[in-house]
Order: structure tokens, then C-alpha cells, then sequence
């Protein structure tokens, strides 16, 4: 079974994934043609579900084809659409599909997509779904009964966001997310290395798990400023909006910022996870700027 990420990770390699959208109907050539393009480039594929409450194929559904090309897919799954027993059977059968990473989510607000007289679930939220999956793991299922079938062989791991306003909170959620069992830990778009930096000595100091840092390809000025509008707890600085609004090539200079940003991240934790909306191809261009080789065991 495909598991480079897990084995990278534990290696105590620097980590790289990327994230891709599913299709918003029923073909999904778009999303395989980006997630070829990065296969050997990164380590895992984020499948993102439901972001921003926008319906999209299932995420277990997409990772699963990933899987059929030989691309390791890191599935995420959201507390907002399922209740314990949906949520149970969802890791059941994706383990049984053969996909291995999880990342453990709470989920956005209905109200935020498009779907907007949805009915929310939120049974549970993330530290407690990562306790679930920590569960069934060991063989047991969310009410402490044993599961005659065979435990799960999950790699489960959580989100964080270093530049979160609230320190001590930050603090105590990343902390009992190691404890409930995350593996490893992918951060929202970071702007603020500064921030990061103070994040990996004085928080994530006292663990070994991974750290992953967001790095976003910004397209243009209009995009750093939509974001700064849309995005909560993300400021991108005005001296990047600057760069992009006075560049030739906005997009290629984003490129470069990202790059630039990629080798800020190598200092300071144990790995990159790249998003480019819309623009996936763009991220082999960004590694190879950073000076990112390929991953050969792959």
C-alpha cells in the first residue's frame, strides 16, 4: 500500500504536499490532470472536503482516484457534514479503498458556501474526531466496542494556524490535538514568519510531529487584497501587495514570492504545503525556484 508520506514523515524528511479541489460534478479529468503534474513533487495530495462549505465531489470518492495513479492522496474529512457514525464509516471504508492519510478537520461554517439552508451536523469537532480515528486504530469503535473486523492503520494529522490571534488558545488546542493523536500538522496561509518562527520555539518546540507551512501562490494584487478581505486571521503585508501591483507579470512574480517563501518555511519546521488554486501546474515551477528537487522515492 502507497505510504511514502507517513515513511517521509517519520524519516524526518522535509515534508512537501499540495492541495487540489474535486470537480464540481462528476468528472474528475481536471483534478487528475493537476495532481499528475505534482506527482513526484510532493509527498501527498491534499483532497480538500467541502472547503468553504462549497459543495464538491466526496473527498474519499476523489482520493480514492488518486490512488488508481499512483499519487498519494491525503484525504480530509470535515466534522460539519457527518455525524460519529457517518464519520466512522466514512474512515472504514476509506481505509478499505486503501487510502492511509487523514487530515482531521472541524469544518467551515454552512453559511460561508453555497448551500447556505444546509443543515450543520458539528457532532463533533477535530480533537475529537482525531481521538476517533485514535480509536479505531487501536481496534475499538467510538463507544468502546471492539471491532471484530480488524482495526484501522490510519496516519492521521490536524491543521493549525500559527498567526491565530489568541496565543494561549493557539497553545492549548495545538496541544491537545497531539494528544488526541495527530501526526502531523499542516498551517493555514502563512504571511508572518516572524510569527512562525516564534510558533515552532515556544510551542510546537515540544514535539516531534511535523510541522508543514501554508505557502499560497498569490496570482495579483486584486487577489492579495480579495484574500486580506475574505480570509479571516490572514494579512498579506503591503509590501507584497506592492511587489505583485507593480510587477509585469504579477503571476510570475507571485511564483517568486512563493519560492522566496519556501525557503523561509525550510528554516523554521519540517515542510511546505503548497496551495495554488486554480493554478496547480504553477507549483513544480515555485519547488524548483526554492531549489526543491524532486522526490526520488517516488
Amino acid at each position: 500500500m502507497i505510504n511514502h508520506f507517513r515513511q517521509a514523515a517519520q524519516n524526518k524528511e522535509f515534508l512537501i504536499t499540495a492541495e487540489v479541489t474535486p470537480p464540481k460534478g462528476g468528472n474528475p479529468v481536471r483534478m487528475l490532470e493537476m495532481a499528475k503534474q505534482l506527482k513526484g513533487r510532493v509527498h501527498g495530495v491534499n483532497i480538500t472536503d467541502g472547503s468553504r462549505a462549497v459543495l464538491r465531489m466526496s473527498s474519499m470518492a476523489a482520493s480514492a482516484l488518486l490512488l488508481q495513479y499512483g499519487i498519494e492522496p491525503i484525504c480530509q474529512m470535515t466534522c460539519r457534514d457527518r455525524n460519529v457514525i457517518a464519520l466512522q464509516a466514512d474512515l472504514m471504508g476509506a481505509y478499505a479503498l486503501g487510502l492511509r492519510n487523514i487530515l482531521a478537520l472541524t469544518g467551515d461554517p454552512v453559511k460561508a458556501g453555497d448551500h447556505k439552508q444546509a443543515r450543520a451536523v458539528f457532532e463533533l469537532e477535530s480533537v475529537r474526531l482525531l481521538q476517533m480515528i485514535d480509536k479505531l486504530n487501536g481496534g475499538t469503535d467510538f463507544n468502546d466496542k471492539p471491532l471484530p473486523d480488524d482495526p484501522l492503520d490510519l496516519f492521521p494529522g490536524a491543521a493549525v494556524d500559527p498567526q491565530c490571534g489568541s496565543w494561549s488558545g493557539l497553545k492549548r488546542r495545538f496541544e491537545r490535538k497531539v494528544a488526541a493523536g495527530a501526526q502531523f500538522f499542516q498551517s493555514q496561509l502563512i504571511t508572518d514568519f516572524d510569527r512562525l518562527d516564534k510558533f515552532m520555539h515556544q510551542i510546537a518546540a515540544n514535539t516531534d510531529k511535523p510541522i508543514l507551512a501554508g505557502i499560497f501562490l498569490l496570482k495579483s494584487a486584486k487577489n492579495a487584497q480579495f484574500i486580506n478581505k475574505n480570509v479571516p486571521g490572514v494579512e498579506i503585508p503591503e509590501s507584497i501587495i506592492k511587489r505583485l501591483a507593480e510587477a509585469e507579470e504579477p503571476l510570475q512574480e507571485g511564483v517568486k514570492i512563493a519560492a522566496e517563501q519556501v525557503k523561509l518555511a525550510q528554516q523554521l519546521c519540517q515542510g511546505v504545503h503548497m496551495m495554488a488554486v486554480k493554478r496547480e501546474e504553477l507549483i513544480p515551477e515555485i519547488l524548483d525556484q526554492a531549489g526543491i528537487s524532486p522526490i526520488v522515492s517516488q
